[in-house]
């Protein structure tokens, strides 16, 4: 019934990943949500008829998908097709930068970058979820639609540097968390933000360089660490782990606390114009592809 748009799907497009392949189909598209039409002998859990959001290894952008059950949850009462669309990408992955690999404790002061986007603001929205407080990078456009998530301060990544910025939000002190998907020259501006034993888990490279300098000094003299992460490359098991911690720990507050981020919706027979739509950025919130049927 529909099915989300990811960074990802532009780099295939693209030819990045080369003759890579990562599961289930070379059709682009990660994440689906729609009805089960067919079950396997192996399936507990889910039936025909059942509607379901879940994460595939590609195949999203087609009629029908094959999607492993383990990487599959039921869609909450209250959200829509579209809606849970915007969901499996986002929040798993989310939730597996703060929780699992940035073990996010309460009271802890979170940086995130990207905020507007759907990672993004589905991370500040986890974030608070979890007793923290979120600073942000967003475009000057989305400062207010990031605060409006719960975010403590926006900070508009064209006009100020975030470094001094958490200088002042932190009386120096630094974050203790950090969940970037730029990388690049924010790199070493990331590490030197942090605080005294501080984690940065890098998700993904939106500006496609991956040469940055790494001030090793302060990496050792603060104990910091610096963490690795994205779903693509990951493992049937890793990423059914990652749906499972997903399902048991964040599901349970999604359309309430927690609520996924539309910020445009097309045709699939429009798929080229939401492409362009997300290489021209500066939106609020997730790409949707739906009326898969016209």
């Amino acid at each position: 019934m529909a099915a989300g748009v990811n960074r990802a799907d532009l780099l295939q497009r693209e030819g990045v990943y080369g003759a890579q392949t990562y599961g289930d189909s070379d059709i682009l598209g990660l994440e689906v949500a729609g009805e089960v039409t067919a079950v396997g002998n192996e399936v507990t859990g889910f039936a025909v008829g059942d509607r379901v959001m879940g994460i595939v290894g590609g195949g999203a952008y087609a009629q029908y998908a094959r999607l492993d059950s383990g990487m599959a949850a039921a869609i909450p009462t209250g959200i829509s097709f579209i809606e849970a669309a915007a969901v499996m990408e986002s929040f798993v992955t989310g939730w597996e930068a703060l929780a699992h690999l940035g073990q996010i404790a309460k009271s802890e002061i979170v940086l995130i970058h990207a905020a507007a986007g759907g990672i993004g603001s589905a991370a500040a929205q986890l974030a608070i979820a979890a007793g923290a407080t979120a600073l942000a990078t967003a475009s000057a456009g989305n400062i207010g639609n990031v605060l409006s998530l719960g975010a403590e301060a926006v900070f508009d990544y064209q006009r100020s540097d975030f470094e001094a910025e958490v200088v002042d939000a932190t009386a120096s002190r630094g974050v203790d968390l950090i969940i970037d998907f730029v990388g690049g020259s924010y790199l070493a501006r990331n590490i030197r933000s942090l605080a005294p034993g501080g984690r940065l888990v890098q998700v993904g490279l939106l500006g496609r360089d991956d040469n940055a300098i790494i001030p090793l000094g302060v990496v050792l003299h603060n104990h910091l660490r610096l963490i690795g992460t994205v779903m693509k490359s990951r493992s049937r098991a890793e990423k059914r782990a990652m749906v499972q911690r997903f399902t048991e720990q964040v599901l349970p507050m999604m359309g309430q606390v927690l609520k996924p981020v539309i910020g445009a919706v097309y045709p699939l027979a429009a798929t080229s114009e939401a492409h362009r739509r997300m290489e021209a950025g500066g939106l609020f919130g997730k790409i949707v592809l739906t009326d898969f049927y016209r």
